[in-house]
């Protein structure tokens, strides 16, 4: 839409996320509150770059010489599996319904029409995104962190599970070793395993572009 080979400028409200560049070239485009006033950046991408952000910040993916990147997602992967709002025009973001009317990618369509709804969508994301960073004071950048907070608040406990199974029980398991290593205690070292994963989908339609997406939160 703007002659940049780019993916659909989103932002997080509860996971970090980052990038392990492994070939290519590109950058990442981001938008916060940086105090009072938003603040936009360019952040160069390039074999051997790891970048990350905080909940928070839009950002856009852009590839400029076959950009590769391994994606690190907080969570168990929650970012690519709802917590995620794109910045859509304001009329977009009044409701879920609405929100979703023109955001979901159907998952039984061909996949011509998957790429279509998605290049749909990310050219409707840049039509908000460019608006949010040309404005001038923080009131249009409060606005869209309000619209966003008020359409993922139904889905608040679905993404709680999710949490309280990976992250938290993760978290917890190693507090948990930490006070049997005090008490003289390494029976749990009996029960390590070794485990591996192939990707179960290839090519994706995602929001920074096309995806081999691992299902590490099985079982977590």
């Amino acid at each position: 839409m703007d002659g940049v080979c780019g993916g659909t400028p989103h932002m997080h409200l509860t996971c970090s996320e980052g990038y392990v560049v492994t070939g290519g070239r590109g950058a990442v485009q981001t938008l916060t509150m940086s105090g009072t006033t938003p603040g936009y950046e360019v952040t160069p991408l390039e074999t051997g770059t790891v970048a990350w952000f905080t909940p928070g910040t839009i950002h856009r993916l852009v590839n400029e010489d076959d950009l590769r990147i391994t994606v690190l997602m907080q969570n168990s992967g929650l970012p690519e599996a709802g917590d995620a709002v794109l910045t859509l025009p304001p009329q977009y973001l009044t409701d879920p319904e609405t929100y979703a009317s023109v955001t979901v990618i159907p998952a039984d369509a061909p996949e011509a029409e998957q790429e279509r709804v998605a290049r749909a969508r990310r050219d409707l994301a840049l039509e908000g995104y460019r608006a949010l960073r040309d404005a001038e004071g923080p009131e249009a950048l409060a606005a869209f962190h309000r619209a966003a907070a008020a359409l993922v608040r139904p889905r608040l406990a679905e993404w709680r599970e999710r949490w309280e199974r990976g992250a938290r029980a993760a978290a917890t398991a190693t507090g948990e070793q930490l006070d049997r290593l005090e008490q003289g205690d390494f029976s749990h070292l009996a029960g390590a395993a070794v485990r591996a994963e192939q990707p179960s989908a290839y090519g994706k339609f995602g929001m920074c572009g096309r995806l081999d997406v691992y299902d590490v939160h099985k079982g977590a």
